[in-house]
């Protein structure tokens, strides 16, 4: 899936607005019925949606003004519509320009970080930034969504653990690895591994979603918590290059890893039945504990009809409850899953830290030697 875009205008839902087109065979049935859509949002209000990508901070750079407490027509995701869709946790991806490499990509990446802060601090009765599992419950219990920074391009580092340590010192807890010299097509270099062993340390979860198979896999090896897909379906149901594999799929399960399946039409399809249908191959090949949801809203990505944005999460369980996802599933898909894998990495640095001093290795010489 392509990144966020330079000029990021209003995305569209499939068949509406110059979208893709509908469905020729009319409307999907069942997801709107009442009752389900009634027990979707029951379901929700104990067990709401942490989803896990977000491009608002980017599109909201183009915007001379707004009020996401109010209302935004101008973006997919608003406060109003996120307490509609039970959203309760967003991952707020640090946007970088296509030109950006080295340091520039470093500075987009800080001023990103700081554009999520002046973003928070505008609206406090609605957003709350969070840096652990714990501060996602607190958040919650007082009434406003949890804001994760992350995740960030690893060419943000500029092959530098330090500029990492910053990063993580200002808030970030996702990187992505790939496109790097030392996350490549070729997998993760000695100074790649000396990365993941860091981001473990500092409490930092890797996603591996439009890496090569090679950094994938070493990864998942090599982590020692579990590593997030944050925008990937089944490629045995869509081949786009960063759908996964049945075999990787697999692999995540095993590792307790977690993929957090896109609301787009590129990745998963046209209506809510084609998302659904990427979360039921998920959860057959990965396991329930392994399959989460990313919104990929305000990412310049076109949407399925029925969920067009931040509102509409309840259509899609909605539809799983129809399929016969028990509530005990569909609370690790909405909420349960992430919390896992953010308390394994609080705990994990926690014991790492005692263990393990700051490295301050450099590229050159770690890949070089």
């Amino acid at each position: 899936m392509a990144d966020l875009q330079h000029d990021i205008s209003t995305t569209s839902e499939v068949g509406v607005d110059g979208g893709l087109p509908d469905d020729p065979f009319g409307k999907e049935p069942h997801t709107s019925d009442g009752g389900l859509l009634a027990q979707a949002h029951a379901l929700l209000a104990d067990h709401p949606v942490a989803d896990g990508y977000s491009g608002l901070p980017w599109a909201l750079r183009h915007l001379p003004w707004y009020d996401l407490e109010l209302g935004e027509a101008a973006v997919d995701t608003d406060v109003p519509r996120m307490r509609e869709g039970h959203v309760g946790v967003l991952f707020w991806s640090l946007h970088l320009p296509e030109d950006a490499d080295g340091r520039r990509a470093t500075a987009a990446t800080l001023e990103q970080l700081d554009q999520v802060r002046a973003v928070i601090e505008t609206h406090p009765e609605g957003l709350r930034l969070v840096r652990t599992a714990g501060q996602i419950i607190d958040a919650r219990n007082c009434g406003r969504v949890a804001v994760v920074p992350g995740p960030a391009h690893a060419a943000a580092l500029d092959d530098s653990l330090g500029i990492l340590r910053i990063l993580h010192a200002l808030g970030l807890r996702v990187l992505t690895l790939s496109g790097t010299a030392w996350a490549g097509a070729d997998g993760l270099s000695r100074f790649g591994e000396e990365v993941v062993r860091e981001l473990n340390r500092l409490g930092v979860l890797a996603d591996v979603s439009g890496a090569s198979a090679a950094t994938a896999e070493r990864a998942l090896a090599l982590s020692k918590t579990p590593v997030l897909c944050t925008r990937s379906a089944a490629r045995a149901l869509r081949p786009h290059p960063a759908n996964l594999p049945d075999e990787l799929l697999a692999a995540l399960g095993e590792a307790k890893g977690l993929c957090m399946v896109p609301l787009t039409a590129e990745q998963t399809g046209p209506t809510v039945r084609d998302v659904a249908d990427h979360l039921d191959h998920v959860r057959e090949v990965a396991g329930p504990e392994c399959v989460g949801l990313s919104g990929t809203y305000d990412s310049g990505a076109v949407h399925p009809r029925d969920l067009a944005d931040a509102s509409r999460y309840p259509h899609l369980i909605a539809e799983l409850l129809r399929r016969g996802w028990s509530e005990a599933e569909l609370s690790l898909l909405t909420w349960g899953n992430v919390q896992r894998v953010l308390r394994s990495a609080d705990f994990t640095a926690r014991a790492a830290q005692h263990r393990r001093e700051a490295p301050h290795a450099r590229i050159t010489e770690l890949d070089n030697s």
